[in-house]
């Protein structure tokens, strides 16, 4: 999103939309863990499966932040307030380039996934001192 409007009455416009399907893990894969052999006779150990649901989300995340990175490197923006849950954010933040990182004014640390706009403006105006 974009803000046409002011710190303290942001009139966010709405650029572009992403969306990944991203169904749970038991949905995704269909394996079962696997097995290694382990000290001692006819010992076995099982091996952690993997969570494809979270790593869809991570490759998703990671793709977001090439995108910021670009823009920060064609100056698209001055300013950037970043709205993603804590888990993404922390996962997002390592991955951001100096330029998009600089230009990071503030975080909110909530989904506000499909919620209205003026509902997120709300939420940015509030950070934003307005």
């Amino acid at each position: 999103m974009e803000n046409d409007g002011t710190d303290a009455a942001p009139a966010l416009r709405v650029l572009s939309k992403a969306e990944a399907e991203n169904p749970p893990t038991r949905e995704q894969g269909t394996d079962r863990a696997g097995r290694r052999p382990d000290t001692g006779a006819g010992q076995r150990s099982a091996m952690e499966s993997t969570d494809w649901h979270q790593f869809e989300e991570s490759r998703f995340i990671a793709e977001f932040a090439e995108r910021l990175n670009r823009a920060a490197e064609r100056n698209r923006f001055e300013r950037l307030v970043l709205i993603a849950p804590p888990k993404v954010l922390g996962e997002l933040r390592p991955v951001l380039s100096a330029a998009a990182a600089a230009a990071t004014l503030a975080e909110i640390g909530s989904d506000l996934t499909g919620h209205p706009v003026d509902r997120i403006a709300t939420h940015v105006a509030r950070v934003l001192g307005g």
